[in-house]
């Protein structure tokens, strides 16, 4: 069998990549707004994971954010199993949207759900809905931030009558404006990545496609004696204490990526080229072994759209990494010095050495 492809399943990121770069060209004619309310925006923060606005003492931010796919497979373990896993997507939702609100520095202040559904009688299966509501509300208090609000509108005839599409806001601040992540990466500074749970909310489309090859389907065994629907299902990690407690302390991180749609690749979000050179690479959870052998679904895909067990990257001054990994410890995240960053002229690059990987900065165009 030949192995599966990310884009083979509908989800091309070069398309989608490119109307967000027209989003991008189309919004930046607006900043002029802001002047009237005496703010304005810094430079340099389009095509970031969040939307900075600069005040005269401190910054606000905004993220907007959304599920994907992840509740279909909740839905289908539904159907086979009788139990609801929507805490777990209540989680998720919440977490797609504030980790990217950290990687410029800023603390969430208040986070909004949107949850639209092809028929208003979704809300009537009382467990699910209700487990939702949990899960979103215990996410938020993970995330230090109040639920604010939301919306839940019906869409027959743009949303199918079974599902339901997730997603949400959050707006955060950092204050002082010192606090903010600048991206002042350096030559030499280390990078430690924080491990995920799993699959966290991305590549969930080829989950799909897998399951549906398998002839138990989500009810597939695992090693570790679970099914597969239940270890995609596992709660994505939300590092906002992570963030938070290298502040109180002191430590500088000079950018952070949260590791989510393509992979690794995501190690090249910032805009000025440098070579992130990955030295030590963990054994992933269960799960994505799985994935890659049903698949089947060779290793350099794998890395290109999974988190492959480190949700979050940081980078920070050599001298500060193991005080880094020593906070993350303490605030109850697995985390490792991985690697370095390499200035090497223009070249763009993320380099996962132990596995003989490559991928150059074309594979990554957000801006």
């Amino acid at each position: 069998m030949d192995p599966l492809r990310y884009d083979q399943t509908g989800v091309d990121y070069d398309v989608l990549d490119a109307f967000k770069r027209a989003c991008q060209r189309a919004a930046a004619s607006t900043r002029g707004a802001l002047a009237a309310h005496g703010l304005q925006e810094p430079e340099g923060v389009r095509g970031e994971s969040a939307y900075l606005i600069e005040g005269p003492g401190e910054y606000l931010a905004h993220v907007e954010e959304g599920l994907g796919t992840k509740c279909l497979v909740a839905d289908a373990m539904l159907r086979l199993t009788g139990r609801s896993f929507y805490r777990a997507i209540g989680i998720d939702t919440v977490a797609t949207i504030v980790n990217d609100l950290v990687t410029c520095g800023a603390l969430p202040v208040s986070v909004a759900m949107h949850a639209a559904v092809g028929d208003a009688r979704w809300f009537a299966e009382r467990e699910r809905a209700e487990d939702l509501a949990l899960g979103f509300a215990e996410g938020c208090v993970q995330a230090g931030a109040v639920w604010g609000g939301g919306e839940t509108p019906a869409l027959k005839g743009v949303v199918e009558p079974g599902a339901a599409v997730l997603a949400g806001s959050a707006v955060g601040r950092i204050a002082p404006k010192s606090r903010r992540i600048l991206g002042d990466v350096r030559d030499g500074d280390a990078i430690v990545l924080l491990e995920s749970s799993g699959v966290h909310t991305n590549g969930l489309t080829l989950c799909r496609a897998i399951a549906d090859r398998l002839p138990q389907g989500y009810l597939a065994p695992l090693p570790d004696g679970r099914t597969c629907g239940e270890a995609l299902l596992d709660p994505s990690v939300i590092y906002v204490r992570f963030v938070a407690a290298c502040q109180r302390a002191g430590l500088k991180l000079r950018y952070a990526a949260h590791v989510t749609g393509h992979g690794w690749r995501k190690l090249l979000r910032l805009e000025e080229p440098f070579v992130y050179r990955i030295t030590e690479v963990r054994e992933p959870p269960p799960v994505f072994r799985f994935i890659a052998r049903s698949g089947p679904v060779d290793e350099r895909e794998m890395y290109a759209t999974f988190n492959m067990g480190a949700g979050f990257a940081a980078y920070l001054d050599p001298a500060e990494a193991a005080r880094a990994v020593g906070i993350a410890s303490a605030e109850g995240y697995r985390a490792w010095i991985a690697g370095s960053v390499r200035k090497e002229g223009s070249r763009k690059a993320v380099e996962i050495a132990p596995l003989g990987i490559a991928f150059d900065g074309e594979t990554l165009k957000v801006r």
